[in-house]
């Protein structure tokens, strides 16, 4: 039965070839984009586009400019017409918006390309000669991607090594897919009437716990890639019906929410699972809450964590999730604090001695070999990448408007945060206690203390520190728009009223300018962008894309700035969707649906908690986030609402701050959480730009404590200043070694540039109201040089200074241009020599190592014969 069942899997036909040993010639036309992407976040793209995939250096493929007349003679015919010639250098061409003129897919000039869709081979998970033959069905693995057998692969050898693991792929890589192509595979489905029960085979059934907005798009997946299996849902009124039915052995695969299963996971944890997988799995990072020692009474080993930000904000969090689906993988928490956790965050101080980062640098690598057993993580360009056409993350520092200002001042100045500012001066009193410990422990004529205790006169066990999180989001409000910190009108009166005090106190005698303490109800009020300084660079920058054509999305955390900018897009005109906590979740779908295919719709208003799991709005091509989070987890899931599989568009990304206020902060404090990530899970090298540690009173630095929470930034651009420092040390690091290298004065000039930005360039975003901005790839990923864009508060410089400043400047950016277009181009090149090096070696049937060794003994005659064998081979398929 076991070989009749074998013939029969391999005789089902699938979609497409093998991208490990088959090649093809794509015959298809891609769509020409209606605007060029910019050059500079692309070059690597574009050189992989236009060099061959599979020659030496020395050569290309091109199609005849015969074939390319004769193009509709048959794909046989475009195989045949396949020919070498010496490669040709590809002049780029600049207009004046620094724009690529090479045209992509264009008609007649197809490449050869890796097809990387399914296989006719069987995608098979058992090892040779194991018995039973464990494979992926046919009717799934023919729709699979290379990297998602890649994955169905690696969830297997867990479950056959009885131990549990993580999933870790970037969102939109299909790791919901990969998970029931695994599961199709373990339990010997292959879409038959004959298909036996999962519960015939002795296993237990399949407990998935998810987010409840993702549930039903697990019972939609199961549906449309795996309907053999009987998918039950336990959530809301039917919960006692679907225990009955699984208790009678009719549930193979359970699936529920992460709420739920926090109240009923006594009732749940009883059953025999035979494998447990925990979708978006970061929701485990806290070993306090009950959900976490709910998940951790479940009785199978073999627990799946799927989630693309295994660390969102601390170390912690990593052992947690990682004790959770392999306990004691990561040995004791003690052991992981100190052995990891400690010599990791104090390797990336600055200032750390020499000493400290190499102990970082040596753990770092431990962990991430230790982590490879558990994990599999996969980013979008490492997977995807040459189906898309590249994202482009920018910070944007606006200038807040005058008024802005003047509040967020006055808000500094009130008795709730001074109090939190000198909590630690000694006591005026005389006392030698704290002030925080003593008179000020309490603010009793404070607006916002007062109401926080309005049931108890005398405070609460933390004050002070109570005020800490009400006065973060009044700052946080005020950097967004001043018309969120005025009474909200669905806020009960006494809190309208509270709110009323706070508003005339920091508005002041500027309280005339605003329309009053009351909620403004005026429509050009609320849609004039005169005030908020954020909206007065988003309504430039959109006027530009609007005229080119680009969808736009939205994100605002907060509802009420939502309500803003829709009042804003309507008095501009613009065509726009909107999607928040109160859409129902039966019309968000549509809502998606519709903006993806009507031209019309120009722009998609969405909440970043409410915009969830699962939305695909491949159409834009822009994102705009106009407010950032403290965890950096929750931007990047907006971003990939846009930048996922299926995107036929350069992405650009816009994070919008309000330069010198608290959002600098949050959003280092990003920077750190995010390269911390890189080099705990990634071993990645990043650069060391600050002084604070994390949970560490000794080295609080500029980024943590109270006290740099609530600092006047108003007149500095602190992110632009800790950047600028660092690249200062690295040039003068640069130079010191080419003096004692003893080179010229020009190479050395040269060599620098190459290595570095020009000091300071022409402020062309000054009538954005954009006073810093820069990419976010530049300052996280490997501590490169960083290419930024910036203008400071002072502009009266006399003119012909000016004129002088803009010539060398631009000498100096066509230098470093041309330098960081070379090293994009040795990159390419490098990854391209890698893919045909692999390709090779699976023709030559060798893995990499043993094919290394072959090309080394082998003769000039002998590898000339390889690749002529492997140049025909292709031109036959």
């Amino acid at each position: 039965m076991t070989l009749l069942h074998t013939f029969k899997e391999t005789l089902k036909p699938c979609g497409s070839l093998s991208s490990s040993s088959l090649l093809r010639i794509s015959s298809t036309q891609e769509l020409e984009p209606p605007r060029k992407p910019p050059k500079s976040s692309l070059s690597q793209q574009l050189k992989r586009l236009d060099d061959s995939y599979f020659l030496s250096s020395k050569h290309e493929y091109k199609i005849s400019e015969t074939q390319v007349e004769d193009s509709n003679r048959g794909e046989d015919d475009h195989k045949r017409g396949i020919k070498f010639e010496e490669e040709k250098h590809v002049e780029e061409e600049e207009d004046e918006d620094d724009e690529i003129s090479i045209e992509f897919g264009r008609p007649g000039l197809n490449r050869a390309e890796f097809d990387y869709t399914g296989p006719y081979e069987p995608l098979l998970m058992s090892s040779i000669g194991e018995i039973p033959i464990i494979q992926v069905p046919a009717s799934i693995n023919c729709r699979l991607l290379e990297h998602q057998r890649e994955g169905v692969k690696f969830l297997y050898n867990l479950y056959k090594n009885n131990h549990g693991g993580i999933l870790g792929d970037d969102m939109g890589l299909g790791k919901t897919i990969q998970t029931i192509a695994f599961l199709a595979g373990v339990y010997g489905k292959d879409g038959d009437a004959s298909d036996t029960s999962v519960l015939d085979s002795g296993k237990g059934p399949v407990l998935i716990i998810c987010p409840s907005s993702v549930i039903n798009n697990w019972e939609s997946e199961f549906s449309r890639w795996a309907s053999f299996f009987k998918v039950s849902v336990y959530h809301g009124a039917n919960r006692d019906m679907i225990l009955e039915k699984l208790n009678a052995r009719g549930v193979e695969v359970l699936v529920t929410s992460f709420d739920t299963f926090r109240i009923q996971g006594p009732v749940l944890s009883g059953i025999n699972w035979e494998i447990v997988i925990a979708d978006e799995a970061h929701r485990l990072k806290n070993e306090k809450s009950k959900l976490y020692k709910a998940c951790l009474e479940i009785k199978t080993k073999k627990r799946i964590g799927l989630t693309g930000t295994v660390m969102q904000n601390k170390m912690s969090e990593l052992f947690n999730l990682f004790d959770w689906v392999a306990p004691g993988s990561l040995g004791t928490r003690e052991h992981f604090r100190e052995f990891y956790d400690v010599p990791l965050k104090q390797g990336q101080r600055v200032t750390a001695p020499e000493r400290f980062v190499q102990i970082a640098d040596q753990r770092k690598q431990h962990l991430v070999n230790l982590l490879r057993k558990y994990m599999l993580r996969r980013t979008k360009a490492e997977t995807i990448g040459h189906l898309m056409m590249g994202k482009e993350d920018n910070v944007v520092f606006c200038q807040m408007s005058q008024l802005q200002k003047r509040v967020y001042q006055r808000m500094l100045q009130l008795p709730e945060v001074q109090c939190l500012v000198n909590k630690d001066n000694p006591c005026d009193c005389g006392s030698p206690l704290k002030q925080s410990e003593c008179c000020r422990r309490i603010i009793p004529d404070g607006t916002i203390w007062s109401y926080l205790h309005r049931d108890n006169p005398d405070g609460c066990d933390s004050c002070p520190f109570c005020l800490v999180l009400p006065c973060l989001v009044k700052l946080q409000q005020i950097s967004n728009h001043l018309e969120l910190i005025k009474p909200n009108p669905r806020d009960d009166p006494e809190k309208q009223q509270k709110d009323a005090e706070f508003v005339t106190t920091v508005f002041g005698p500027d309280i005339d300018l605003v329309g009053g303490v009351s909620a403004s109800e005026s429509f050009m009020d609320l849609s004039d962008v005169k005030h908020c300084g954020k909206m007065r660079a988003l309504e430039k920058l959109m006027a530009s894309w609007i005229s080119k054509g680009d969808k736009i999305l939205l994100f605002s955390y907060s509802v009420r700035m939502l309500d803003i900018l829709e009042k804003f897009l309507i008095r501009k005109g613009y065509s726009f969707a909107r999607l928040d906590g109160s859409t129902p979740t039966n019309l968000r779908q549509s809502l998606v649906d519709d903006f993806n295919e009507s031209p019309s719709k120009q722009v998609f208003l969405i909440s970043t908690r409410a915009g969830g799991l699962g939305l695909n709005l491949v159409s834009a091509n822009r994102v705009v986030i106009f407010d950032p989070n403290w965890n950096p987890s929750h931007d990047l899931q907006a971003q990939d609402r846009s930048f996922r599989y299926g995107q036929k568009r350069h992405v650009v990304v816009f994070r919008l701050l309000g330069a010198g206020s608290l959002e600098e902060l949050v959003y280092t404090r990003q920077v750190y959480k995010q390269q911390l990530s890189n080099i705990a899970v990634a071993g990645k090298m990043e650069t060391r730009y600050f002084e604070g540690v994390q949970d560490c009173k000794e080295f609080k630095g500029e980024l943590f404590g109270i006290s740099n929470l609530f600092r006047d930034l108003s007149e500095k651009l602190f992110t632009s200043e800790i950047v600028e420092l660092r690249k200062d040390s690295n040039i003068h690091e640069k130079k010191r070694s080419l003096v004692e290298t003893g080179v010229s004065e020009d190479e050395k000039e040269e060599e620098v540039l190459c290595s570095s930005k020009p000091e300071t360039e022409k402020p062309v975003l000054k009538d954005l109201g954009i006073v810093y901005a820069h990419r976010n790839e530049d300052i996280i990923n490997g501590g490169g040089a960083t290419t930024t864009t910036t203008t400071t508060y002072q502009t009266s410089q006399n003119n012909n200074d000016d004129d002088e400043n803009v010539k060398r400047a631009d000498r100096k950016k066509n230098k470093r241009k041309s330098c960081r277009e070379e090293e994009d181009m040795a990159s390419s090149n490098r990854e391209e020599k890698r893919e045909k090096y692999k390709m090779l070696a699976e023709f030559k049937g060798m893995e990499i190592l043993e094919f290394s060794r072959w090309v080394l003994s082998a003769s000039p005659f002998d590898r000339e014969k390889l690749l002529r064998d492997f140049l025909e081979r292709v031109i036959q398929l």
